[in-house]
């Protein structure tokens, strides 16, 4: 792909000025999805230091529920895009998975929220966790703007190119980490359960039973 057409088409994948697929020319405001994943992480990281009880914890949750949902319309947006050229398409891609992980965050840790099998200590151990993880993937977003930087004119066609592909590879390294992560740890409580005989109600809370956490 030429350069010219990197330059042009990174910043609209990157910032989304974008189109609803709805009604015709619903306007998006542009949005930055680095800045999603630190709110995302702020919030988290607050979470952890004033929850004190899983009342507290759960009450201020739902902030970082509500950052998520906001998000969620832009991810959804993005993933609509068509007829990208080939490393646009990786780029979108790569925000997409900072969505996904992201996702895997907020809604598997709203069902650790009403598991008795944890501890507050231990949910406020998990939301750390999640929180290092996206704090990775938000530097790897971070990296990738600078291939659109105009400071950046240094950088060769092919360094720009190679740094798509290492963030694309990197992200979704996270995400496998992120799907890793949260099955081990749905694992610990369905191992719990299993000591008092209560599995069906985790499988119930986590899943149908067809997919495997432990």
């Amino acid at each position: 792909m030429r350069m010219k057409e990197l330059k042009f088409i990174l910043p609209l994948v990157l910032f989304c000025l974008l189109f609803g697929a709805g009604r015709a020319n619903a306007q998006w405001t542009v949005i930055d999805p680095s800045n999603i994943a630190q709110s995302i992480v702020n919030s988290s990281k607050s979470l952890v230091q004033e929850s004190t009880t899983a009342t507290n914890m759960v009450r201020n949750f739902q902030e970082t529920v509500k950052i998520y949902q906001q998000a969620k319309k832009y991810y959804d947006a993005l993933q609509s895009v068509n007829n990208l050229v080939r490393d646009a398409r990786k780029v979108q891609q790569t925000i997409l998975m900072l969505g996904n992980i992201s996702g895997y965050y907020v809604n598997n840790f709203q069902k650790m929220l009403t598991d008795p099998n944890f501890t507050s200590s231990e949910l406020s151990a998990i939301a750390s966790g999640y929180t290092r993880i996206l704090e990775e993937a938000g530097g790897v977003l971070n990296d990738l703007k600078q291939v659109v930087n105009i400071t950046t004119l240094s950088m060769t066609d092919k360094d720009r190119m190679d740094v798509v592909d290492d963030c694309y590879k990197e992200m979704k390294r996270l995400k496998s980490l992120t799907a890793y992560y949260t099955n081990k740890n749905i694992s610990v409580s369905y191992l719990r359960a299993k000591k008092k005989a209560d599995i069906q109600r985790v499988i119930n809370l986590y899943g149908d039973g067809s997919e495997k956490y432990w």
